[in-house]
């Protein structure tokens, strides 16, 4: 812990209490007594801390009503690493997109927000000037119904099965299914449930928001250990499950290497620069859909190496694209 790590403990220690033991502040800060000693002195005599030492209750507190005599009492700035700031900023999102939320969660969504705005605003910048400067842009957010996903919620921590009205959106009909729900996962901006399909008798990840309509059944939800759900849904690329994986291998023109070196398509991933300054990246899949998708978005700048069929399916993608242009 820093010195004004320590410093923002202390403060936030004793303006929670009425007193707080010398013992406590020590264990709390994990320091010794020489330097607790120096962090008070720094907080009375450098920044105005109105701190008494009470002798008869063994411990420090702030004063009541502190005399002023001198500069306000206030801790110096501070500014959020950008791991930090992205995490508070994201539970501003996800929060944000529960408003309206019935049930138990909804009366707690404004104070959540309220403590969230609180310890933005202890930085440098007030909450309103970070959250007005600072943003996270979504894009292709797809919003699932607040009652199916409180639903879908409730059966997850419960244990218990679903009984779901799906929607396909390749064909637009909709079937019934009795899931066990296994997780929820916030995935480029979308909720996905995974789940074991007792109709399919096997795993599958569900779009919340194709949640037609959910009911929670008396049954036990079926419960299957993390390395099984990792292998069959977490391996391949993207959201996309399977355990039958196979190895893309991807060039990038020099002019978009230097981006794609320095993004994660896959944890697994492998890339490196060629002597012409492309980059070659080599990252599994067990199904192409989504793959497919982010080829395709960077054009010609993107050649498919291996395997073959995958680089087909892309050529006849953009065949495709290109005779709808025709007139």
């Amino acid at each position: 812990m820093s010195a004004l790590e320590r410093l923002y403990q202390i403060d936030q220690m004793l303006a929670g209490r009425a007193f707080v033991p010398r013992r406590e502040l020590q264990e709390r800060l994990g320091v010794s007594w020489a330097t607790l000693k120096r962090d008070l002195s720094y907080l009375r005599n450098r920044l105005n801390a109105p701190i008494i030492c009470d002798r008869k209750l063994g411990g420090y507190r702030f004063a009541s009503a502190p005399v002023q005599t001198g500069p306000a009492y206030e801790l110096p700035g501070l500014w959020f690493s950008a791991a930090e700031i992205h995490a508070l900023l994201t539970m501003q999102h996800l929060l944000s997109g529960l408003v309206g939320t019935s049930g138990l969660l909804g009366p707690h969504i404004d104070a959540l927000q309220a403590r969230l705005s609180g310890l933005l605003g202890s930085a440098d910048n007030a909450a309103d000037q970070i959250v007005r400067r600072i943003r996270i842009a979504t894009v292709g957010a797809r919003k699932p119904d607040p009652e199916h996903f409180e639903v879908v919620g409730s059966a997850l921590l419960r244990r218990k099965r679903l009984l779901i009205g799906y929607r396909a959106r390749a064909t637009g009909e909709t079937s019934k299914r009795q899931i066990s729900p296994q997780r929820l996962v916030h995935y480029r901006d979308n909720w996905y449930l995974d789940a074991w399909c007792h109709w399919r008798n096997g795993l599958r990840s569900f779009s919340v928001d194709a949640i037609e309509n959910a009911e929670i059944l008396d049954q036990q939800a079926t419960d299957l250990p993390d390395e099984e759900l990792d292998k069959s849904l977490g391996t391949g690329y993207g959201i996309f499950s399977g355990v039958q994986l196979r190895w893309a291998r991807l060039r990038f023109t020099p002019q978009r290497a230097r981006w794609i070196a320095a993004e994660r398509w896959h944890p697994a991933q492998k890339g490196y620069f060629t002597d012409d300054g492309s980059y070659e990246l080599s990252l599994p899949y067990a199904d192409d859909r989504e793959l497919l998708m982010d080829i395709m978005r960077y054009g010609a700048d993107c050649l498919v190496l291996d395997p073959d069929d995958l680089r087909e399916r892309v050529l006849a993608e953009f065949d495709k694209a290109r005779l709808r242009y025709q007139p």
